[in-house]
């Protein structure tokens, strides 16, 4: 399996998706976050790192800056595409570099540069299903460890 849905109820379950993928997604990866205004990518995004050593509070959505990136136990770049007239100003900031990397790529609104991604990636669709309740699609795209990846992240995200 290389894709399922996790049905988050509250805040907390999106700190334990968060704390899950920072645990379960190796290095050199790109996930790709999409969904609308409010959905919970900066959210995510502020678990993922706070598991990966970095305070909470010094996660801020990129969206004017374009690109956060933050040392903790490992490296974390958070790119948003959010404010980009389209694809073109976003290979202007050398994404390449980012995913050719050994760190862990964040990329919110990925759906508007989505030519721009690697084939290879994770993929985080969001939809909103109620005022505290999200259901995050996880999918792996192109060759990786996708299928381990997603089978343990179910199996871990099932028993907790």
């Amino acid at each position: 399996m290389k894709s399922f849905a996790f049905q988050a109820n509250c805040l907390d379950d999106t700190e334990r998706l968060g704390a899950a993928l920072a645990r379960l997604v190796p290095d050199g990866t790109t996930v790709a976050l999409c969904g609308t205004l409010g959905a919970g990518k900066t959210r995510l995004v502020q678990a993922i790192v706070a598991c990966s050593g970095v305070a909470r509070e010094d996660v801020v959505s990129p969206t004017f800056v374009l690109c956060q990136e933050y040392h903790g136990t490992r490296v974390v770049y958070h790119l948003d595409a959010y404010r980009l007239q389209d694809e073109d100003e976003f290979l202007q900031l050398g994404p390449e570099e980012y995913f050719e990397s050994e760190g862990l790529t964040l990329i919110e609104w990925a759906d508007r540069v989505v030519d721009c991604l690697p084939r290879s990636r994770l993929e985080i669709q969001i939809e909103i299903i109620g005022e505290t309740c999200r259901e995050f699609r996880i999918s792996g795209l192109g060759d990786g460890p996708w299928k381990e990846v997603v089978a343990a992240l179910q199996k871990q995200l099932a028993t907790a």
